[in-house]
């Protein structure tokens, strides 16, 4: 199973599915990894991707996830944006823009800067209940895990890292 944690810079992708995937036992991937220079370059400069940028980066997160599942693995990818298919399970980390701006303006060494939190909310298509389990950003990480476990019906012998 692929389980896609999704949500805008900074809503926590990253640290809540490195914690679900190690509550898990499970994989963790980063969709950020998958972007071609290019993005990353014109991101740094403040400058929001176009579908057409974001077109080749799709299509390899595409093809990752099709190997996963083909392979049977099990992982967890943190992914700012990404289509529903087979064998994939959605988990949408929703805050409101002002929780998230300060957690931008807070972090250091990453490549999106905070300029880019506007263009992020004007193209997000939120997903709904039906769509993907709807967590909220204000718990802590762990709490955050316990939620999405609980909604997905997982289950693991494995402790939830306290981060």
């Amino acid at each position: 199973m692929v389980i896609v944690v999704m949500g805008v810079s900074g809503s926590g992708k990253t640290a809540v599915g490195e914690a679900l995937a190690a509550r898990l036992g499970w994989a963790f991937e980063d969709a950020d990894d998958f972007h071609p220079a290019a993005n990353v370059d014109k991101m740094r400069r403040g400058v929001p991707l176009t579908d057409q940028d974001r077109t080749p980066w799709i299509r390899s997160l595409a093809r990752a996830v099709q190997e996963w599942s083909a392979e049977g693995r099990d992982v967890v990818l943190a992914c700012s944006a990404l289509r529903d298919g087979g064998g994939i399970r959605f988990v949408y980390l929703k805050g409101g823009c002002e929780e998230i701006d300060r957690r931008l303006r807070a972090r250091v060494g990453h490549f999106m800067p905070e300029s880019l939190l506007k263009s992020q909310f004007d193209t997000l298509e939120e997903p709904d209940s039906s769509e993907a389990l709807v967590v909220g950003i204000g718990p802590p990480v762990a709490a955050i895990v316990d939620s999405i476990v609980a909604g997905l019906h997982l289950e693991s012998d494995a402790p939830c890292e306290k981060p």
